[in-house]
């Protein structure tokens, strides 16, 4: 490179480089409409609000999957839409006590599929927002041991041993993430909802990635093999980063509360299966 900054660098940052779609509204955000969030949203025929069981979800928003720009690494459907309901203070309480998800919601809605306005009879479906047109921007995003939310904390802070290892090999990471940024400059401030990219930090709560590991670290303890007491902690840390790896966000937003926030998390392959229904919600919490 140019800069004088090896090749091999570059292919290791690289790696760990992962692009978000951010889709917002307003005076900062033009170009093409991508989506609505609030209003209420077009169903398929004959299919019902989506609801926990007993309540119909609030609707979060709607995208759509053909306007949105294509990110190599984020397999989204190439059309239809995608239609987010989440309940959140529901949701919270739901994950706290470890029931089912019945508060959180994707609806996929492939293109050509026969839709019509919601029922104005039966069960009260949540008033809505007011409606917004959403248009989109693109913004780099890395790992947060390479780049934490906050500028004033050292990265590596509470980082595993994993990520530490790896940052000690990226010996010219904050040339290559400067750089990255003169490439793909983003202003996304104002931006409503984030598709794809890495968790967000939110609170003291784990990451949505160490909350799977810690499930499936139960299920051994009780299925087998064995693991010793002393070992525990090195297992979580790996399979946190193997999950982050292999799941990604679908979309992080924040909720009309000032404490809530809505994560809903699936892995690259189901997304590019599009087997939307396998979709998990970890919301999150500032307290």
């Amino acid at each position: 490179m140019e800069r004088g900054i090896p090749v091999a660098q570059v292919s290791k940052l690289a790696d760990h480089l992962r692009f978000a779609i951010w889709v917002g509204a307003g005076s900062d955000w033009d170009g093409d409409v991508v989506g609505q969030s609030g209003g209420l949203p077009r169903l398929p025929a004959g299919a019902e609000w989506p609801s926990n069981g007993e309540n119909p979800l609030p609707f979060v928003a709607s995208l759509d999957c053909a306007a949105l720009p294509k990110i190599e690494k984020l397999p989204l459907p190439v059309d239809g839409s995608l239609l987010f309901f989440l309940d959140h203070e529901g949701a919270f309480d739901a994950m706290c006590s470890g029931h089912d998800e019945e508060y959180a919601r994707v609806l996929y809605v492939p293109a050509g599929t026969e839709t019509v306005p919601p029922p104005s009879s039966g069960r009260d479906i949540p008033d809505p927002d007011p409606e917004r047109r959403l248009c989109a921007k693109v913004e780099p995003q890395f790992p947060n041991w390479l780049e934490p939310d906050d500028e004033e904390v050292d990265p590596l802070e509470g980082a595993s041993e994993i990520a530490r290892q790896l940052a000690s090999e990226l010996t010219h990471a904050d040339e290559l993430i400067a750089l990255t940024y003169e490439l793909w400059p983003a202003e996304t401030r104002g931006g409503e909802l984030c598709v794809g990219g890495y968790t967000w930090t939110i609170g003291g709560s784990e990451s949505p990635e160490m909350q799977m590991a810690r499930e499936r670290l139960g299920v051994r303890l009780k299925t087998g093999p064995d693991l010793p007491r002393s070992d525990r902690w090195h297992w979580l840390e790996e399979e946190e980063f193997r999950l982050t790896q292999e799941w990604v966000p679908l979309v992080q937003f924040a909720t009309e509360s000032d404490l809530h926030y809505g994560r809903f998390f699936i892995s690259f392959a189901d997304l590019a299966a599009g087997r939307f229904d396998k979709m998990r919600s970890f919301p999150g919490f500032t307290e």
